[in-house]
């Protein structure tokens, strides 16, 4: 792999689980960005980095590839400051779940400096920060890179290589197709198991005494942060809403048939279509449940 140095901007989940995916790897030296005086202490003492510090600029100007982990709101302004301190030629990218709006700006922001290129290992979960971080996160998992007619290929080919050398299968995809699909296996989701939580509380509260494994498998990722996915549901809110329309249309079809005749054969139909289609499915990470 060409990339040598790598700086990671922001040590939560993702951040935290790259750098303890390069410990060990000699022909790779880590520099991690933290914001708070005490997180850098807590890396220090993990000894998951060869260099950390609060200083943006003294972290990523050595760097080939850096990495901006943190909250998308977050990355213009870091960008920024970025642009100024890369060496020529390094490579940026980001691990946002959001890729048109981040790429078009960032982009824009990287014009004639770093060469940048958006990036989304589909690897997070409902836990967050370092504490949750571990070596094999992206091991089988997928990594959408997402460029755009402005993306240098050979930057883009270096950092299918990197993703490749944490373990993940990756895929490229327009930022616009990115969003469309991540708001379809992701956002809505999402949204859906939030929704699900709040009408159970709403009408029988106490219905939550009585919850199995389906419930907690269903609603597992209402459990992730709210003010990280209130961003990210703003950032993707178009692809997002035409998700709620189809999901809206078809439950409205859906009741229909079951105030009509609730023995209609087409709810067994639905249901066979989704074990079917369930089952062909292949779920990194995990047993194929």
């Amino acid at each position: 792999m060409s990339i040598q140095r790598v700086a990671i901007v922001g040590p939560g989940l993702l951040g935290g689980s790259i750098a303890l995916a390069l410990r060990g790897r000699k022909e790779v030296s880590v520099a991690i960005w933290a914001r708070r005086p005490e997180m850098v202490e807590e890396l220090k003492a993990m000894v998951i980095a060869q260099y950390t510090a609060t200083k943006l600029s003294r972290v990523v100007r050595d760097a080939d590839l850096i990495i901006l982990c943190t909250p998308i709101e977050a990355m213009p302004e870091l960008a920024r400051e970025i642009v100024g301190a890369a060496k020529p030629g390094a490579i940026v990218t980001d691990v946002g779940s959001v890729k048109a709006t981040v790429v078009a700006e960032l982009g824009s922001i990287f014009k004639g400096g770093p060469r940048f290129v958006g990036s989304h290992p589909m690897a997070g979960s409902e836990q967050t920060g370092l504490r949750a971080a571990r070596a094999d996160l992206f091991r089988g998992a997928t990594c959408l890179v997402t460029p755009d007619a402005d993306s240098d290929a050979a930057a883009v080919a270096e950092l299918g290589e990197f993703w490749q050398s944490l373990g993940c299968n990756v895929r490229h995809l327009s930022p616009a197709a990115h969003d469309e699909a991540v708001a379809l296996i992701s956002h809505f989701p999402h949204l859906l198991a939030a929704t699900l939580v709040n009408v159970v509380a709403e009408r029988q509260d106490t219905a939550f005494d009585f919850c199995g494994p389906g419930f907690r498998d269903t609603t597992r990722v209402a459990s992730g942060p709210p003010e990280m996915w209130a961003g990210i549901l703003a950032a993707n809110s178009t692809a997002v809403r035409g998700a709620l329309d189809a999901m809206i249309e078809k439950l409205r079809e859906i009741a229909n048939i079951l105030a009509r005749d609730p023995a209609d054969p087409a709810i067994r139909t639905l249901l066979t279509h989704a074990q079917q289609r369930r089952a062909n499915v292949r779920f990194p990470n995990s047993p194929n449940v």
